[in-house]
């Protein structure tokens, strides 16, 4: 998982819509965020883990106060507020939307926060997004499982907690979920009760009966056909967009100081679109390659074990070459051998070429093997074309993506100098099409969601529609069951055994990178411990004795940064030998909310020269003071992006307060203009 970017409505301290916060990738993976305390350091990190898995961090108060206070206080009695997160990511080249929305109703005396729902995206390579073929909870937990999410989205001043002795089971669970042996645990019981229902002889299974939903079928129809004309009206929408989307573009190259940015923006576009043409061609020339010249990677074994099959035939005189029994025969027709003696009757010499009948391979069995050999032949030419041709669909693949990636970065900084142009009236266009692509995107969004619901209710109505007939005899019930019962008998001891084998493989490997890590950050002489049950403890060598090590906080806070940062790099490197195990990612993200604590400054600087180098991207949100000389220095060259979370307080007499990043100066804390307290984030310019 590669976050992108972040975004918030009306979330907790955040009200309304939020600018969209983007998220800094590698080589320059770590995006900073700095607020006082309260300004929503705590919330940022929370609003991760609740539109991805809905959870909060135990720092997180008054979990279900989630809806902006403003927002509430502002809407009239019985209408619905409505808050969201929205998190973009990619994996594996594709790119994923998942939005988590809740409402608060308001009531004369309270508000009650209604139940969550989650929707989720994913964009084509032409940047048209659509809903998945699978629930968005089931594609996020097989990414990043929701068991593990506290290993990932944390707070660092509650860090040393995951070691505690209280914590060792949870990161006994935890730890084998990232190996995937949980994976096998259920596995191995579910085979298990699937044992003891076979054993039952399949009882309480009968013949499906057939319903009667005409009713539901015509109200699922009726929606549908909602649906169906709500993608009408987007797709004018969105017709309408473009077309004022090209007028603007029109005006603004009528105006001298922007024509020169605007053309390079229009040339820019036109590149990205011929770009994204040629991917998607390349990509449709890949599946028709894999699908035409795919099988000849399968033919070798078979091609030697034919041609070997041929070769004994003809040693064994079945097929042996030049001799054919059409040419034996006509010798004995004309009762003369070709070297002239005479074949007469039931002489030795007739009897001995009438032999050559029976060994004499036949024509077409011949014949057809000498056509399969040629075939074969030119089969194998097919598998090196094929190799060539992957190879090279492959290469122009990454290189129109790393091409695409160029030109939106482009694309973004001419777009970021029109907002910034001294003329207003250029800003304002640039604003108004800012506006456009946002609309258009949300047309996008939601056709995609529309699509999934429609897809999803013709599904249902193809269920209903049909009879089902699955009678099936007791008695062939009863044999599949027995032999389903000695398979599944099998399976849990094979199970069992690599279950064993992989848990001892990667225990081993996790504490040799837990140790290392350790080593590289702590001074204390001590060496971290992973017993066969994943307990995580500190040891000392005492004359030759390994004892317990009673660690000090900021020892357990240096523990669990080295424990968190090993499973990283080990789950990392696991996943790509074992696919089927384990997340289904080989990338993944740290949000870290204060991950300095209590540390003194030796500890402080050794922390931030090694978490930058933890995870593929690490997000860091601290206060001022956290920040401070050696953590900045250590960490400067590893920044990509940076925020501000400036917080403003309703009390009157509060104390203003600012920071200066890059030279500049951004408010961390000032007052309010109104009763209510809040939080703006303020990207920090480049």
């Amino acid at each position: 998982m590669k976050p992108i970017s972040i975004e918030l409505f009306n979330f907790r301290q955040f009200y309304g819509r939020s600018p969209r916060i983007q998220l800094a990738s590698e080589p320059r993976n770590t995006t900073v965020i700095y607020g006082s305390n309260g300004a929503g350091k705590t919330t940022l990190m929370n609003a991760f883990t609740w539109v991805l898995y809905e959870q909060f961090s135990l720092a997180f108060a008054a979990a279900d106060r989630l809806v902006n206070k403003r927002a509430i206080a502002e809407a009239d009695i019985g209408k619905a507020v409505v808050c969201w997160v929205e998190l973009v990511f990619d994996r594996d080249n594709k790119r994923y939307q998942v939005k988590r929305l809740c409402r608060a109703y308001k009531n004369e005396t309270e508000v009650e926060l209604g139940k969550s729902q989650v929707f989720m995206q994913v964009a084509a390579e032409d940047g048209r997004w659509s809903p998945p073929t699978q629930p968005a909870e089931a594609i996020v937990n097989r990414i990043l499982p929701a068991s593990l999410h506290q290993y990932f989205f944390f707070d660092g001043e509650q860090i040393e907690k995951i070691v505690r002795a209280d914590k060792k089971e949870e990161i006994a669970d935890a730890t084998k979920e990232l190996l995937g042996v949980t994976v096998l645990d259920r596995a191995i019981r579910h085979l298990g009760d699937a044992r003891k229902s076979l054993e039952n002889h399949l009882k309480g299974i009968g013949n499906p009966e057939t319903k009667n939903l005409v009713k539901q079928k015509q109200e699922l129809e009726t929606e549908r056909d909602r649906l169906l004309q709500r993608q009408t009206e987007i797709e004018g929408d969105r017709q309408h967009l473009a077309n004022l989307k090209k007028t603007l573009n029109s005006r603004l190259l009528e105006l001298g100081g922007a024509a020169q940015l605007q053309q390079l923006r229009r040339e820019l576009e036109d590149r990205e679109a011929e770009v994204s043409s040629k991917l998607q061609q390349t990509q449709r020339d890949l599946s028709r390659t894999i699908s035409t010249k795919g099988y000849s990677v399968f033919l070798p074994t078979v091609t030697a074990k034919f041609r070997d099959s041929v070769e004994g035939w003809r040693q064994n005189g079945e097929l042996p070459t030049g001799i054919k029994r059409q040419f034996v025969r006509q010798l004995l027709d004309r009762q003369t051998c070709i070297c002239g003696t005479q074949l007469q009757p039931e002489t030795p010499p007739h009897q001995q070429v009438r032999s050559w009948m029976e060994k004499a391979g036949a024509e077409d069995v011949e014949e057809t093997a000498i056509r399969i050999s040629a075939k074969l032949d030119r089969m194998e030419n097919i598998e090196a074309e094929f190799w060539q041709d992957l190879d090279r669909l492959q290469l122009e693949l990454n290189q129109s993506r790393g091409e695409l990636s160029r030109l939106e970065t482009e694309l973004d900084e001419v777009k970021d100098k029109l907002r910034r142009y001294p003329d207003e009236d250029i800003q304002q266009l640039q604003k108004r099409l800012d506006d456009i692509e946002t609309k258009t995107s949300d047309r996008d969004r939601e056709t995609g969601s529309n699509q999934q619901q429609i897809e999803h209710i013709q599904s249902e109505i193809d269920t209903v529609s049909k009879e089902l007939d699955k009678q099936i005899l007791n008695e062939q019930k009863q044999i599949l069951a027995q032999r389903r019962i000695a398979a599944t008998r099998e399976a849990v001891d094979r199970l069992i055994e690599v279950r064993s084998r992989l848990d001892d493989q990667f225990r081993k490997s996790l504490e040799a990178r837990v140790q290392e890590i350790f080593d590289r950050i702590s001074f204390a002489p001590y060496i971290p411990k992973l017993s066969e049950n994943y307990e995580l403890t500190l040891v000392e060598n005492t004359s030759g004795r390994e004892q317990m090590v009673a660690a000090s906080t900021g020892e357990n806070q240096i523990l669990s940064l080295s424990f968190i940062g090993a499973i990283v790099d080990c789950v990392r490197q696991w996943s790509r030998k074992n696919t089927l195990m384990g997340p289904d990612s080989s990338t993944f993200p740290i949000v870290m909310d204060s991950p300095f604590g209590s540390l003194d400054a030796t500890y402080r600087r050794q922390v931030a020269q090694s978490i930058p180098k933890l995870a593929n991207q690490l997000i860091v949100l601290v206060t001022k003071t956290q920040w401070r000389g050696e953590v900045a220095t250590e960490m400067e060259t590893f920044i990509g992006k940076e925020y501000v979370l400036s917080y403003y307080s309703s009390k009157p007499d509060c104390q203003e307060e600012t920071i200066e990043v890059k030279g500049r100066s951004y408010p961390l804390v000032r007052r309010s203009p109104n009763e209510f307290e809040y939080t703006e984030i303020i990207p920090v310019e480049e």
